[in-house]
């Protein structure tokens, strides 16, 4: 499995395995602590029904995402793997043009 992972993100050895999995730890841990008071700074004390809330929170926190995603690839010494993966996941949501050379 792990030879199989390798081959498809492109890395050379385990020890990068380990340091992408903690970066994607860290950046969900970080993005999901930020959007909750983001929201409500957005949102206010609003009577909004509770599926427009987690929209709205899930609408805020994809940036804040992709954003400490490249923020803590970079600290960790793997932002060209985190660069690529952000620009195919922006490409997908149709915002591949912001990664346009």
């Amino acid at each position: 499995m792990m030879k199989k992972l390798k081959e498809r993100w492109g890395i050379t050895s385990n020890f990068q395995i380990v340091i992408i999995f903690i970066v994607f730890g860290i950046t969900g841990s970080v993005s999901a602590y930020i959007s909750g008071p983001l929201t409500n700074i957005i949102i206010g004390e609003s009577e909004l029904h509770w599926l427009i809330k987690l929209l709205i929170r899930i609408i805020v926190l994809t940036p804040i995402y992709q954003v400490l995603l490249l923020f803590f690839g970079y600290i960790f010494f793997q932002y060209k793997f985190f660069y690529n993966f952000v620009k195919k996941f922006m490409s997908i949501l149709g915002c591949g043009f912001l990664f346009r050379n």
